[in-house]
């Protein structure tokens, strides 16, 4: 009901950008420049995780890129999904490469989740929004792509904000799990793990952590089920996107082949 409230409100009260406040625009050019205007880079935080995929980033969350993410996640503005979504599938493309599967097997992006209390409190579920936006755009150039939210938590977890990198992998270890029937769902295409933010990676390493403990099922007649590089009942190591990563995390630029992560949000 609170989400369907602040879309019609957006209808009818004035229209302000979500970055700088300026009025008549949901997104000024300069604040859209902000989010858009750079090509997607590799990020990685210090200290570094353990399970971390490569990260992927659109923007540094910083100024308009931070007051955009807040505007659309706390104070529901909901529009600023769809520019959200353009950034993450920039992100995504980044990480991922050009397509080079010819069995047509999509992209798979599985939402890092928010707690439901989080949820009940926004009245929307912000990331999986953007990550809807985000596979329209991916579609639209080309790329087949699929949401699969099959990412719960197991256990209730405490506010992150308050918490160091430490105490943030202490408080999401073991947190995560993969719904009843999620497993063969994740054999029919490629797995991209996708965020708002990324902060310590905390968030990010529990999610792979949570999905590379899945055994794909068998499928018969489907030997094209299994993801490249992986082995028999073995899902391949995730790639990942986020939208935005702390600055630092940008000027750290220790490249490495191996997998990727696209990231948005740490919660």
């Amino acid at each position: 009901m609170r989400g369907w409230w602040h879309e019609v409100v957006g209808l009818v009260l004035p229209v302000a950008c979500g970055g700088c406040g300026r009025p008549r625009a949901e997104l000024c050019p300069e604040c859209a420049d902000a989010l858009l205007g750079a090509a997607p880079r590799r990020v990685r935080p210090a200290p570094e995780p353990a399970g971390l995929p490569v990260v992927h980033a659109a923007a540094p969350y910083a100024d308009a890129v931070r007051e955009l993410l807040l505007a659309h996640k706390e104070r529901g503005a909901l529009p600023l999904a769809r520019p959200l979504g353009e950034a993450l599938a920039g992100a995504v493309e980044a990480a991922t490469g050009p397509p080079a599967d010819a069995t047509g097997r999509p992209l798979l992006l599985v939402p890092v989740p928010s707690s439901r209390r989080s949820v009940r409190a926004r009245g929307h579920d912000p990331m999986r929004r953007i990550a809807l936006s985000a596979a329209g755009r991916l579609r639209k150039a080309g790329r087949p792509t699929r949401v699969l939210p099959v990412l719960r938590h197991r256990r209730r977890v405490a506010d992150q904000s308050g918490l160091g990198a430490r105490g943030r992998l202490a408080n999401l270890d073991g947190a995560l799990r993969v719904v009843p029937g999620g497993a063969r769902l994740l054999g029919t295409g490629r797995v991209v793990l996708v965020d708002d933010l990324m902060t310590t990676g905390a968030s990010l390493a529990e999610a792979a952590r949570a999905l590379a403990a899945v055994r794909l099922p068998f499928i018969p007649g489907i030997p094209h089920g299994l993801p490249t590089g992986s082995t028999q009942g073995e899902i391949e190591q995730q790639v990942a996107a986020v939208i935005a990563s702390s600055p630092a995390s940008f000027e750290i630029n220790r490249n490495s082949r191996g997998s990727w992560i696209v990231a948005g949000g740490e919660r």
